[in-house]
């Protein structure tokens, strides 16, 4: 099962002007700056389809893209799923106000939205022992429901030596390790996704 198209759906400031929860999500979070736009690009095979910005935290919004997977079911050839680009935590200027806002609505999201399937937590690969990455980690784990999952995709692998690579690898042996720049780890963590909420 691969995706074959994806396009922006729209933009939500909380899961009050949401989309109607009628398909599975699948929400990608992360600190800013970790690469979370492009991996949403190369993954969908959708260059501007998520937008990057040079200055962290400038994602906002809520935003909410529609996937479109081929199967092999002849009877169902394709099936349907969203992309959910959430704003990064961690970002430094913006007004206290304007932060407590942003992580009001995203606990919202995080914590009430039915139809979310999994968490693909983000991490730098170079940094992965971070206060704020092991914050939001033990937040996930605390409002996981029973049929949702949390992947941790290791992001910027290329940028790591190969031994420490293989000491990250060891230390967390469930993680899926990506490189954007070099293709590497984008099928594994796709087929992450589609095995779990198409069970192939």
């Amino acid at each position: 099962m691969k995706i074959v198209d994806a396009k922006f759906l729209t933009s939500a400031q909380s899961i009050v002007d949401s989309p109607s929860p009628d398909r599975a999500e699948v929400a990608f979070l992360g600190r800013s700056n970790v690469g979370k736009s492009s991996l949403l690009n190369t993954l969908t095979n959708r260059k501007g389809l998520a937008k990057s910005s040079s200055t962290p935290g400038k994602t906002q919004l809520i935003n909410y893209f529609e996937i479109k997977f081929k199967t092999q079911n002849e009877e169902l050839p394709y099936i349907y799923a969203r992309f959910v680009d959430l704003p990064g935590f961690g970002y430094a200027r913006v007004s206290k106000s304007l932060k407590k806002e942003w992580n009001k609505n995203l606990t919202g999201y995080l914590e009430q939205r039915p139809c979310l399937q999994i968490f693909v937590h983000l991490i730098d690969a170079r940094h992965p022992e971070l206060d704020i990455d092991k914050n939001v980690d033990e937040f996930l784990g605390s409002i996981k429901r029973g049929d949702q999952i949390i992947i941790h995709a290791f992001t910027k692998i290329d940028k790591l030596k190969q031994n420490d690579l293989q000491k990250l690898k060891r230390a967390y042996p469930q993680g899926i390790f990506v490189s954007n720049l070099k293709k590497r780890g984008l099928d594994q963590l796709q087929n992450a996704i589609t095995g779990y909420l198409f069970g192939n």
